[in-house]
C-alpha cells in the first residue's frame, strides 16, 4: 500500500513538474530556431541586394558610383560596362564559384555595409582584393583551349603561373574599370599588356618551355 502511495505520489509531482518542462524545451527550441531563423532572412535580404549594382553602387560610393553610372551609356566604355550590356552583374564577377564564393563576396559587403554606415569608410575606396582568374574562368573555363597563335598567351598562362609566383593573372591584362582600353581588342591597353607579354616571354626562354 505505501509503495502504491509513493508511486501515486511521485506521478503526481511529475503532472506538476511536466508543464515547467515542456516550457522550458519549447524556450530553448525557439532560442535555437530564433537566430536560424534569422540568419537566414538576413541571408536572403543581403543576396537580393548584392543581385543589383545600384545597391553595390550606394554602399561602395566612389569610385564604384561611377562604375555603375558608365553602365547606363550608350555604348560600353570600359570592359565592366561591355559586361553589364550582357546582364553580368557587379556580384557575378567579384564572387568566385559556388556557394562558398557567393558567400565569401557576401561576407565582404557585409563589412562594406557597416563601414558605410559607420561612416568609416575611405574615399576613394581601395582595392582590397583583386578579382581573382577563378572569378573569371567561371564564365570564361574554355579560353585556354581555344588552339591558335592569337591565343597562345592564354595558352601558357597557367604553365607560367605554375612556375612563376609573380606571374600575370587575368585582370592585369583584362582591367575592368579603365577607360584606356582599345574596345577593339577586348578594352585591352597595350601599353599594360606589354610587361606581362614580355615577362612571359622571358620566362619561356628561361625555362625553355
Amino acid at each position: 500500500m505505501s509503495q502504491k502511495k509513493n508511486n501515486s505520489a511521485h506521478q503526481q509531482q511529475h503532472r506538476q513538474a511536466s508543464p515547467f518542462f515542456s516550457h522550458f524545451r519549447k524556450s530553448t527550441l525557439w532560442l535555437l530556431i530564433f537566430p536560424l531563423a534569422l540568419a537566414g532572412i538576413v541571408g536572403f535580404s543581403a543576396m537580393q541586394f548584392e543581385n543589383h549594382d545600384s545597391d553595390c553602387a550606394a554602399c561602395h560610393t566612389q569610385p564604384e558610383s561611377v562604375y555603375f553610372q558608365r553602365e547606363g551609356s550608350n555604348s560600353p566604355t570600359d570592359l565592366a560596362s561591355f559586361h553589364a550590356e550582357k546582364k553580368t552583374r557587379c556580384i557575378d564577377c567579384h564572387s568566385s564559384n559556388g556557394s562558398f564564393g557567393r558567400a565569401t563576396a557576401m561576407m565582404l559587403g557585409a563589412k562594406d555595409l557597416m563601414a558605410f554606415i559607420s561612416k568609416q569608410y575611405p574615399q576613394p575606396a581601395p582595392l582590397t582584393r583583386s578579382i581573382s582568374d577563378k572569378n573569371c574562368l567561371k564564365c570564361h573555363g574554355d579560353i585556354a583551349q581555344r588552339q591558335s597563335f592569337n591565343n597562345h598567351f592564354h595558352i601558357f598562362l597557367a604553365k607560367w603561373q605554375a612556375l612563376d609566383p609573380n606571374a600575370a593573372t587575368c585582370v592585369d591584362c583584362h582591367q575592368s574599370h579603365t577607360t584606356s582600353g582599345d574596345a577593339s581588342i577586348g578594352f585591352i591597353n597595350k601599353e599594360v599588356t606589354l610587361p606581362a607579354c614580355e615577362g612571359c616571354h622571358n620566362s619561356a626562354g628561361a625555362r625553355g618551355y
